[in-house]
């Protein structure tokens, strides 16, 4: 049944010129599913170059020759108020756009127990040093105007995504609660953690969880607009995905209901590589969405997993990246494949089917795969977050065919903000497309740095 009215056309209509990407998307990935992985490489917009940051004039990136770059909300910039950017930048989306003005919404994926970096009216846990930031870019001028702390008190705020009523949903890639322990360090937290929150385009956050959107290692979500159904990725070596069915579409806070997925006759498919194959399928709900842990003693992680597996839910690797796209749902396991290097799905909500689209035959083809877009051309990219250096963006394009299009080349000697260090292993993350398809946002999660990207897209590759 399809629930947009409560959305709004208008907002319904400008979040699918974004994240829907051209009609020809599903289709053409066609090619992708008939060879195999070395001819799918191309050269894309042709060989990467050292190019300079508009803003500091460093060679932070390589990209294609035609393409530019304007860097801003670095770590410890000041952000309106006064406040320092927190680091660890992650997930991000463009949540908004009016007369050129582009506003984002990012994520700030801090782990440790600490002081918030936010006020008290945006702060969650004030022992948790995570959170969001917004940014607002203006498209005409290809000018970065400011930036504000927008949610404060959580932890690991890894990815998360943008919602058809112009908001950011923000996930936390944790279960950690007061007194845990994890790796031999203690946490101080004030409340439980692992839950997603919602963040508007301007002001700040109300900092209260969605609890029945479940409590687990939460990475991204993905909402297909004609019916309001949230689509949901757990980042643990054995993983759920996940759909949460709301009371009221466009308001999350009624709560509604999580399932989890169960692939007819596939009970496992971490390893699998068998592209273009179409499995039917189906969802389990899941009855306690808050249970953090199926053994509290162990401090497992796995109590929605678990609750959703005993009724033969299906198992992945990792899930990661998660964004709508011609009325599809993608999603990556970014250790998922035979080799380990990463697996690209496709789900279609219409026809309850999945297929795999890629799966990674090496780290050097692609390199574990996390945070993905689908663009306005129909390409899709991908943020790379594996051991490999440098650290690439990759695209794929409506044909199948994936390229590098950009390398991190990230060296600083302290000339911003005093950061040292070589960074160019540093993950991407955070990509997302203007509606128009002219700017790439994009971030390096260390020394977290936001990019704004654009040049000649007009060549269709992505």
């Amino acid at each position: 049944m399809t629930e947009t009215r409560n959305m709004g056309r208008r907002s319904f209509l400008k979040f699918t010129a974004f994240s829907v990407g051209c009609q020809a998307l599903g289709p053409a990935f066609q090619g992708l599913l008939a060879r195999d992985a070395d001819s799918r490489r191309i050269n894309g917009f042709g060989p990467l170059r050292p190019v300079k940051d508009q803003t500091t004039g460093l060679p932070l990136l390589e990209l294609p020759e035609g393409f530019e770059y304007r860097s801003f909300g670095w770590t410890g910039d000041e952000m309106v108020g006064g406040l320092r950017t927190p680091g660890a930048h992650d997930g991000m989306a463009v949540i908004s756009e009016e007369d050129g003005v582009i506003t984002l919404c990012r994520n700030h994926e801090l782990k440790q127990a600490t002081k918030a970096f936010g006020e008290s009216g945006i702060t969650y846990d004030s022992n948790a040093g995570g959170g969001c930031s917004n940014l607002e870019f203006n498209s005409r001028t290809g000018e970065w105007v400011k930036a504000w702390p927008s949610l404060s008190g959580t932890v690991k705020n890894c990815a998360g995504g943008p919602t058809p009523w112009n908001t950011w949903l923000s996930c936390e890639e944790t279960v950690l609660g007061p007194g845990d322990e994890d790796d031999g360090e203690w946490f101080d937290f004030t409340k439980t953690h692992g839950w997603i929150f919602e963040v508007p385009k301007e002001g700040t956050a109300s900092p209260e969880p969605l609890t029945d959107m479940g409590r687990f290692v939460h990475e991204a979500i993905a909402i297909d607009p004609d019916t309001g159904l949230v689509y949901e990725t757990e980042d643990r070596g054995t993983a759920g995905f996940y759909r949460f069915r709301p009371n009221t579409a466009g308001k999350l806070s009624d709560g509604g209901t999580l399932e989890m997925l169960r692939v007819k006759g596939e009970s496992d498919l971490r390893k699998s590589s068998d592209t273009g194959k179409k499995y039917d399928c189906e969802w389990v709900v899941i009855e306690d969405p808050s249970l953090a842990h199926a053994n509290p003693k162990a401090a497992d992680e796995l109590g929605c997993y678990t609750q959703g597996k005993r009724q033969g839910a299906t198992t992945f690797a990792r899930l990661e990246g998660c964004w709508y796209g011609n009325q599809k749902i993608y999603f990556d396991a970014t250790s998922g494949g035979p080799a380990g290097a990463g697996q690209i799905w496709e789900y279609d909500p219409r026809n309850e089917q999945l297929r795999l689209l890629f799966a990674s035959p090496s780290n050097e083809v692609l390199d574990q795969p996390d945070n993905l877009a689908v663009s306005p051309r129909g390409g899709i990219i991908l943020c790379e977050d594996g051991d490999r250096v440098p650290q690439r963006l990759h695209g794929l394009t409506p044909q199948g065919e994936l390229f590098t299009f950009a390398n991190n080349n990230v060296q600083l000697h302290g000339e911003r903000n005093g950061l040292k260090g070589d960074f160019r292993g540093s993950e991407w993350a955070g990509a997302s497309f203007s509606s128009d398809g002219k700017w790439l946002f994009v971030n390096l999660q260390s020394p977290g740095i936001t990019f704004a990207i654009t040049g000649p897209w007009q060549d269709n590759l992505l």
